[in-house]
């Protein structure tokens, strides 16, 4: 007996090792990334490029982005304008088709739908890219035509929304399903039993005890679109000042500067750097979102714990 014990001691000390060795590596790789970007990131700031060197209050609050003078204020403006409009389009959308494959759609049609929710999140972005190039961009042409409206060939702020709000649709809802699942039946059979409807039910009992599982797929979703590169840059259109509000004009994310014109930047120079520089900028508002979207989910949590 006392040789199993010791040897299933050791097993667990293994494993707790294993574990932990994973756990290590993981946080190295974030650190490394962070790491590598800030080196390069921060050399505009310090370094002078033939003559040149980038103000950071300048580059963090300008309004135009023109060679050699980078400026990035209206981009971040920009970023999380159109993030925000993506969220209060693709948020209701998943919600409530969440909530019908969850609690209405017939078994087969609930398998149906969700398989085909999970192969719409698994799409490259790249395609969703070429779709809102090849179509998202002429509808939205088109449309700006009928009203009157001049666009850069349909590139804009509306098209950007759509495509990102695409993109992030499967990935809030498939969240939103499993939250909705997991809300235990007897708070549902207990609502019925006080007569409400079913349709009562699923809006006041289920939905408002999946909360904080459905606020957690708007995280992911927020985080994705403040990530995604190819496809926005395929629709936005790249402006070079703002920031704008039109859903008709031209715009420009933190991404999609990043990846414009990076193969053409020699490397070392201020053209390839201050794109370093933008990703750390990124990497700051990403963390900043999430820290403020966490402390409100954990506040909606809170609502919901055991007296």
């Amino acid at each position: 007996m006392d040789k199993a014990k010791k040897r299933n001691r050791r097993i667990d000390k293994i494993a707790k090792n294993i574990l932990l060795f994973t756990a290590i590596l993981s946080a190295l790789f974030i650190v490394l990334i962070i790491v590598i970007v800030a080196l390069r990131g921060f050399r505009p700031f310090f370094l002078s490029y033939d003559g040149h060197k980038v103000s950071f209050f300048k580059f963090i609050t300008g309004t135009r982005y023109f060679a050699p003078e980078y400026r990035i204020g209206y981009i971040i403006i920009n970023t999380m304008y159109v993030v925000l409009l993506s969220v209060l389009v693709s948020a209701p959308i998943s919600v409530l088709t969440a909530l019908f494959v969850a609690k209405m759609a017939p078994k087969v049609l609930s398998n149906i739908l969700t398989t085909t929710i999970e192969v719409l999140a698994s799409i490259p972005s790249i395609i969703f890219g070429m779709f809102g190039k090849g179509y998202v961009v002429i509808l939205v042409r088109n449309f700006a035509d009928k009203i009157g409206i001049v666009t850069a060939g349909g590139q804009s702020t509306l098209a950007t929304v759509i495509v990102l709000s695409m993109m992030i649709m499967p990935t809030i809802t498939m969240l939103s399903i499993t939250a909705i699942k997991s809300v235990p039946e007897d708070m549902e059979h207990g609502s019925l039993a006080l007569g409400a409807s079913e349709t009562q039910t699923m809006f006041c009992i289920s939905l408002n005890a999946a909360k904080p599982g459905i606020f957690a797929g708007i995280i992911l979703g927020v985080g994705r679109a403040l990530g995604e590169a190819t496809a926005v840059t395929m629709v936005a259109g790249g402006r070079g000042s703002g920031p704008t509000f039109s859903l008709f004009s031209t715009t420009r994310t933190l991404t999609s500067t990043i990846l414009t014109g990076i193969h053409e930047a020699n490397f070392g120079s201020l053209e390839y750097d201050i794109r370093f520089s933008i990703g750390l900028v990124l990497i700051v508002v990403i963390l900043v979102v999430n820290i403020i979207l966490n402390a409100v989910k954990k506040r909606l949590g809170r609502y919901y714990e055991p007296s």
